[in-house]
C-alpha cells in the first residue's frame, strides 16, 4: 500500500499539487485520472521519486519516501517496476535481453537463472517464442507486453504505469488492460495507473482518484463514477457520446 498524504508541489512559485491525499491499495488497479495539466503527471513522478514535494508523505508500507537517504531510495528501487508510455525498450537489444536488462542491474543471478526468469515472464505475458526478435519486429502491442514483462522480472511489490495504452488501438488497449489487471491480483501488486484512457477507467478501475487543477476531486471505484454528483468528474469521464448512452443507460436500468 502506498498513501499520499497532504503532498504540495510547487514550480516556479506556481503550485501544481495542493495537499494531495490519497491511499494506493495493494492487490488492486488503482488509477490516476484527469484533465492535461491537472498534476496527476507530477503527482505520479513525486510518487516514485522523480521529483521531490516541499509538504507531505509518501509512505511506501509505512516507509517515507521522502524522508529516505539515496541508499534507502536505491533499495526501494528494487521493488518498483516501470511501465513507460513509450515501452522504452531498447532497440539494439533482442525481446529476451530488454527482460533480462534489470535483472542484470540489481541482482546476483546467474545468467541461466536471468534468462529462465525472463522467460519465465515473457510466457506470462503470452510471448512465448518471441525471445529473439526485436522490439522493431513486433508490433507495438506486443511492445508493451515486452515492456510488462520487463517490468514484473524484479517481482515488484509496486507497479507504476503511465499511459500503458497510450497509441494502441482499442482491442490492444483492452488486452493489457486485462493483463496488468490479472498480473496486479496474482502477484498481490500496488499497481498505479496514470491514464487518459476512460475504456481503462470503467474497465479496471478499482480504486480511481481524480485530480483537477492539482486538487484531490474525487475518490472512487468504477461503479461509482456511474452515479457521481461530481459534475467534473462526469464531464470529463463522459465527454464522449458514447460514454455519456452507457452512463444513462445505467442509471435508467437502475431506477427501474
Amino acid at each position: 500500500m502506498i498513501e499520499v498524504k497532504n503532498v504540495t508541489k510547487s514550480f516556479d512559485g506556481k503550485t501544481i499539487l495542493h495537499g494531495i491525499d490519497a491511499t494506493f491499495y495493494t492487490g488492486k488497479t488503482n488509477l490516476i485520472i484527469g484533465q492535461s495539466g491537472s498534476g496527476k503527471t507530477v503527482l505520479m513522478k513525486s510518487l516514485v521519486g522523480l521529483v521531490k514535494p516541499e509538504e507531505g508523505q509518501i509512505l511506501y508500507d509505512g516507509r517515507d519516501l521522502l524522508k529516505m537517504n539515496t541508499d534507502q531510495v536505491k533499495e526501494l528501487r528494487k521493488e518498483i517496476g516501470m511501465l513507460f508510455q513509450g515501452s522504452a525498450l531498447f532497440d539494439s537489444e533482442t525481446v529476451l535481453g530488454n527482460v533480462m536488462f534489470p535483472l542484470i542491474m540489481f541482482t546476483k543471478m546467474t545468467q541461466a537463472e536471468m534468462r529462465d526468469r525472463a522467460l519465465f515472464c515473457l510466457e506470462r505475458v503470452n510471448l512465448k517464442g518471441a525471445d529473439s526478435k526485436y522490439p522493431s519486429e513486433i508490433s507495438g502491442g506486443m511492445q508493451k507486453r515486452v515492456a510488462i514483462a520487463r517490468a514484473i522480472a524484479l517481482n515488484p511489490k509496486y507497479l507504476f504505469c503511465d499511459e500503458p495504452n497510450s497509441g494502441l488501438d482499442p482491442k490492444t488497449s483492452i488486452v493489457i488492460d486485462e493483463l496488468l489487471s490479472d498480473i496486479t491480483h496474482e502477484y498481490n501488486i500496488t499497481t498505479i495507473i496514470n491514464t487518459h484512457d476512460m475504456n481503462s477507467v470503467l474497465g479496471i478501475g478499482e480504486n480511481i482518484v481524480f485530480i483537477r487543477k492539482g486538487y484531490r476531486e474525487w475518490v472512487g471505484d468504477k461503479d461509482k463514477i456511474y452515479t457521481t454528483a461530481n459534475e467534473a468528474l462526469s464531464e470529463f469521464v463522459f465527454a464522449t457520446d458514447l460514454f455519456q448512452k452507457v452512463k444513462d443507460y445505467i442509471t435508467e436500468t437502475a431506477h427501474r
